[in-house]
């Protein structure tokens, strides 16, 4: 199976393999990251080795699942992006985790935004969802620049999330 690998001026990213648990552990277990990703949980290496061994068999079925942000220039993994099955959804949502380091350069903007086209043009989705943690204002706007609407506010696991929404029809 040839990777799915897609690129901006800035990125690349590139599907996170099972063999790559300890950078996926290590991103997912920094504070930032963690603060509203996993709700402030520290998961275990096991739990990342698991994700990721979803995140092939998502690849592998359904192309899509979880690609590493890589800075184009560096090589440097700065965090990750793309779809994942949250709060019983029928489709997966978009989602993007960055390191402290690189937020507020509009990587995250960037990197969510090729998921976005990809969503679209390739795999034909009519609409994508993605979810945020009520106070999480960085990543709202970052739903807002990519063309997102606020949709809907709702109690999942017992926390207030906002729900933003972008149809095909806006995109294509």
């Amino acid at each position: 199976m040839k990777p799915i690998i897609l690129q901006s001026d800035r990125l690349t990213l590139i599907p996170f393999r099972t063999e790559e648990h300890a950078l996926f552990h290590q991103i997912n277990t920094d504070p930032f990251v963690r603060r509203f990703l996993w709700d402030d949980v520290s998961i275990s290496l096991q739990t990342a080795r698991e994700v990721l061994q979803k995140n092939e068999q998502h690849f592998k079925e359904s192309d899509y699942g979880l690609w590493k942000m890589v800075l184009s220039e560096s090589g440097i993994c700065i965090g990750y992006t793309g779809l994942w099955y949250f709060f019983d959804e029928v489709q997966p949502q978009l989602l993007y985790a960055l390191l402290k380091p690189y937020s507020g350069q509009g990587f995250a903007t960037e990197g969510a935004q090729l998921i976005v086209d990809y969503c679209f043009r390739t795999l034909g989705f009519q609409y994508l969802v993605a979810a945020t943690d009520e106070g999480h204002q960085a990543s709202q706007k970052v739903a807002l620049r990519l063309g997102m609407h606020f949709a809907e506010e709702r109690l999942e696991d017992g926390k207030s999330t906002s729900f933003y929404r972008i149809d095909r029809s806006a995109k294509i």
